[in-house]
């Protein structure tokens, strides 16, 4: 005879105690840590546990018997269904004031390094439409939530374009209106839609690969330059060619429109053909006078605000007078590489993504800016002692590796190049206050300035400048 298996426990009348690092609020029941999505520090609750492991617990809240003081109210309408934005009940300055906690707790905790006193955080002037890159995908299975399901709602169609349910790959959360980013994007998405449906377009179904629409991408700049980059799953000339023309006329402010085929299992475009529909094929961003070139396949920091203030705060720190050789590690389009070179005597980019060294060229001929280089491989076959003796020791390296950090062997070539300065930026202060305590046997943390590039999440990026140590006498 099988088990009955036991239901988890549910405890009533429990006060949220804080934040922890990765987003969600935490508090300690009988030493065991219960982490809790949706609720703020001072929420009295009662929760359904719905994980249970040995040393945590996962749940959700059931009942609210008191809201917190330091509370906001959610100005989404799919807040609670869609994955992101989850603190917007956090009000902005609590926000930030918990980044800025989780920078100090990963570098002491994890970094185990001397310190300096760590500079506020930098908040971001925007906390609502700031994002200038969004991608949106169509599918035939809409994700109903609770209360639709609860009250027997019966829908005409379940096609809906929109974001994935965290933990459904194949449902998607039909979007309305998202404050991520300007009208624009919302007016476009939805007018997609209702086009779609009108006229009965496919919309993809992802276990069984078929459908006409797949997804979609809106991409802006703070100059007004607009593109959107529709994705077919197969070539279908007449009704592409029809959907493409009414939002062409629908949207004359679109700048660039482009569609794309992809027939492959993955939504990854990187390797695909981008076709011109009318328009420019890419977008240009500025900065400080300076152009950068944005295509559909561009990375580009996506809060283009925050973006300036991060790489001014970069440029500071590395204290540039015009006399330096810079290394820009995973350097992407060479926008950092760029933005520091007219203070720099050479800067030498490195980034893993050919399409991306081929975009930081273009980025340094777009602006007359001849003192850059750039090479495209693994960072950790790239920087080595060849590497370095042939272009020269740096007297400065600015780092900005992905969530994971610093290969161990990109850390050695560091200590090998043996600059006077490094800045490091990254976007995960965990992996961060470990490659710093890899390097803190000759370098001294001198500096440390978190900022906000995602206001309503929990992510913060951190840059810290670290300086070579005095060899003993």
């Amino acid at each position: 005879m099988a088990k009955t298996k036991k239901p988890h426990p549910i405890f009533e009348n429990v006060t949220i105690s804080d934040i922890a690092a990765e987003g969600k609020a935490i508090v300690k029941m009988n030493d065991i840590v219960i982490f809790v999505p949706f609720v703020v520090p001072g929420d009295v609750v009662d929760l359904q546990v719905t994980r249970k492991k040995s040393n945590f617990m996962e749940a959700r809240a059931i009942h609210f018997h008191k809201y917190a003081e330091k509370r906001s109210v959610a100005v989404c309408e799919h807040f609670g269904i869609c994955g992101g934005c989850k603190w917007q009940i956090l009000p902005y300055e609590e926000q930030i004031r918990y980044k800025e906690k989780q920078v100090v707790d990963n570098l002491t905790r994890i970094g185990k390094i001397e310190l300096p006193q760590i500079s506020p955080i930098i908040g971001s002037s925007k906390t609502e439409f700031y994002r200038n890159k969004l991608e949106f995908t169509f599918s035939n299975k809409r994700w109903r939530t609770n209360e639709e399901i609860a009250d027997g709602k019966i829908f005409d169609t379940m096609n809906a374009v929109g974001f994935h349910i965290p933990g459904q790959f194949d449902k998607v959360l039909d979007i309305n209106k998202c404050w991520l980013q300007t009208e624009d994007s919302n007016e476009i998405r939805n007018e997609v839609r209702r086009y779609a449906l009108e006229h009965e377009l496919t919309f993809f179904d992802l276990r069984k690969q078929e459908g006409f629409l797949r997804t979609m991408m809106v991409r802006t700049t703070s100059t007004g330059e607009l593109m959107v980059i529709l994705i077919f799953f197969y070539e279908d000339i007449e009704v592409q060619e029809a959907l493409l023309k009414h939002i062409a006329d629908k949207f004359p402010q679109i700048t660039s429109l482009l569609y794309i085929i992809n027939s492959k299992a993955n939504d990854t475009i990187t390797d695909q053909n981008v076709l011109v529909y009318k328009g420019n094929e890419c977008i240009y961003e500025e900065m400080e006078g300076l152009k950068f070139k944005i295509g559909p396949k561009s990375f580009y920091q996506t809060n283009s605000d925050q973006a300036y203030e991060l790489y001014k705060v970069t440029r500071n720190l590395a204290q540039l007078t015009g006399n330096e050789l810079v290394y820009d590690l995973y350097t992407g389009t060479g926008t950092i590489a760029n933005f520091v070179a007219h203070q720099s005597k050479q800067v030498i980019g490195i980034e893993y993504v050919p399409e991306a060294i081929a975009d930081a060229v273009v980025n340094s001929k777009l602006n007359n800016i001849s003192n850059t280089l750039f090479y495209a491989g693994d960072m950790k076959d790239i920087l080595n002692a060849a590497f370095i003796e042939e272009h020269g020791k740096p007297d400065v390296i600015i780092t900005d590796p992905p969530r994971a950090g610093m290969h161990q062997d990109v850390i050695d070539a560091i200590l090998f190049a043996a600059p006077k300065r490094i800045v490091y930026v990254s976007c995960n202060p965990s992996t961060q206050a470990r490659d710093l305590s890899l390097l803190d046997q000759s370098y001294k943390v001198t500096a440390v300035q978190p900022v906000d590039m995602f206001p309503h999440t929990h992510h913060v990026e951190n840059v810290v400048l670290l300086e070579k140590r005095s060899l003993p006498e």
